[in-house]
């Protein structure tokens, strides 16, 4: 290139410049401003959770407790907060956990119950009885049925009615193991398998009289686990032909050899 032409473009840039220099000053234009992001917290309220993770039939204590920040948009009724509460720590001392709470779980009146010393009773819901029943390897799910497990009852007794043989059936549904033995949680050890003799039932009355007449109908009582998927379904059948010998009215029922020979609901229609 000729350095004529080199000198020609060299005094345009430099003009351009100039130019450009000097109408930033006649204009009085600025650099942009810089925009501060403004991040507003959140308000919180305190909320009562559980200090550590505690198992079924435990008791609450100042350790076991404390207050924690919670988005006040997160609250749902049945939490604990400190405005409604001031004193709930001193007030749930000893109280008694009905449902295995998680470290930072709000409490809720749903898992635990009254300070009673009677733990069991505690843990049975409202209109609940608890019936223990005998258990074996065989006869538990070779003793892997554990406490809060969902099982059915199966009663195996002989057919005296003829033909022999024996006769299978699900007398309990989806019913819910509060206990082995005295053992109301799963071992602290690792193991998972509870070989006991006895299982607490959480049944309702109904049901409760459905298995007094089955312990002395069966030769066999057998619990069945059942998958933890199933725990929606109704807990509240039951066969009710042990319950009211076929009518709905009996309350009182006589039982000979295996069998039901007599029942107050029979007497009265008899008469």
């Amino acid at each position: 290139m000729k350095p004529t032409r080199i000198i020609i473009l060299a005094v345009a840039v430099v003009a351009a410049g100039l130019a450009g220099l000097l109408a930033m000053k006649i204009s009085g234009a600025k650099a942009p401003d810089i925009v501060e992001t403004v991040i507003q917290k959140e308000p919180t309220v305190k909320v009562l959770v559980s200090a550590e993770s505690l198992p079924v039939g435990s008791r609450l204590n100042e350790k076991a407790m404390e207050w924690m920040s919670w988005p006040k948009d997160g609250i749902v009724e049945g939490f604990i907060t400190d405005q409604a509460r001031p004193n709930a720590m001193t007030e749930l001392q000893g109280v008694v956990v009905r449902m295995p709470l998680f470290k930072g779980e709000p409490l809720r009146a749903e898992k635990i119950a009254d300070s009673s010393s009677r733990i069991m009773s505690s843990l049975l819901p409202s209109g609940k009885r608890a019936v223990a029943t005998e258990i074996s390897v065989a006869t538990g799910a070779g003793g892997f049925v554990l406490p809060n497990d969902r099982v059915d009852i199966i009663m195996v007794r002989q057919n005296k009615d003829g033909g022999g043989g024996y006769i299978t059936e699900n007398i309990l549904n989806n019913i819910r193991v509060l206990a082995i033995d005295q053992q109301i949680q799963e071992s602290e050890d690792g193991k998972k398998a509870v070989v006991g003799t006895t299982a607490t039932l959480e049944l309702t009355p109904d049901q409760a009289k459905v298995i007094a007449v089955a312990q002395q109908m069966a030769d066999r009582l057998t619990l069945a686990l059942r998958s933890v998927a199933d725990s929606q379904e109704a807990d509240t059948v039951a066969a009710d032909y042990l319950l009211h010998g076929g009518d709905g009215k009996a309350d009182i029922q006589v039982i000979k050899s295996g069998s039901i020979v007599k029942s107050t609901a029979t007497t009265a229609q008899a008469k």
